[in-house]
């Protein structure tokens, strides 16, 4: 064989290999050995969300998994008001109470009334007082704008949620959020998008609570969803993919 025949046979040999590899190195998430809990709503039904994976949580809305403009399946979030909707994932124990998180979503429209009016798309709660809102926001009239933010209630810290401007709410437009809970330091942190935000960054002593040390509870369920939390006459929706928790960082 002439040798520019071999060397693209070899060229073409190491391409195709490379390809192979790009392709297991982006293997779905929900096949990591790291993960806790997957769902890409690939196999669920369509309509009515339901599964013997997660339950419901409901008042004032639906849970709905329809087809999105590509042909994937997504979970389709709609409340009325101020009401809840939220897919919950129970009898969650990660190890040393410590875990990471990831979802995909979309946000129709934040609320911009009444003032200071603040929501809740993801609630970690367990064995202990605090209820963790590591993924919420409020709208703040006076910056104004609607803001991302970590809070929490329940506990000594009370009912607060550590907005900042640095992170706005951004409506209409899948992003990537992930975050981080660390039991060590009672940390959380987020990622949008693969970027760090560390100005929402909350620990022990660094809270927008009382003044008391804000403490996790031994987690049992995570819920992913919405919920506003202030009388409102409106309709909320939002759409949701790619759930999944794990023990380590899972990636956009």
């Amino acid at each position: 064989m002439p040798k520019w025949k071999a060397l693209s046979v070899f060229l073409a040999l190491q391409l195709a290999t490379g390809a192979t590899l790009a392709i297991a190195d982006h293997s779905p998430s929900c096949a990591r050995p790291n993960v806790l809990f997957c769902e890409d709503f690939q196999s669920v039904p369509l309509g009515g969300a339901t599964s013997l994976k997660w339950g419901v949580d409901t008042s004032h809305g639906t849970l709905t998994v329809e087809k999105a403009p590509r042909g994937q399946r997504v979970l389709h979030v709609h409340t009325e008001r101020n009401g809840r909707a939220f897919l919950r994932v129970e009898d969650f124990a990660p190890p040393g109470n410590s875990f990471y998180g990831r979802v995909r979503l979309k946000v129709d429209a934040f609320p911009r009334r009444p003032d200071w009016a603040h929501y809740t798309l993801i609630e970690a709660t367990g064995q202990g007082p605090e209820i963790v809102r590591p993924l919420g926001g409020q709208y703040a009239p006076t910056a104004p704008g609607v803001f991302w933010g970590v809070g929490a209630d329940g506990g000594p810290t009370g009912d607060w949620t550590n907005w900042r401007e640095s992170a706005p709410s951004r409506e209409d437009v899948w992003q990537c959020v992930e975050w981080r809970m660390d039991a060590a330091d009672n940390r959380v942190e987020l990622w949008f998008d693969g970027v760090p935000q560390p100005d929402l960054t909350v620990s022990t002593r660094n809270h927008g609570g009382n003044p008391v040390d804000f403490v996790f509870p031994r987690f049992d369920a995570v819920k992913f969803g919405w919920q506003l939390y202030q009388p409102n006459d409106g309709a909320y929706d939002l759409w949701l993919d790619d759930i999944a928790l794990a023990t380590k960082r899972i990636g956009c």
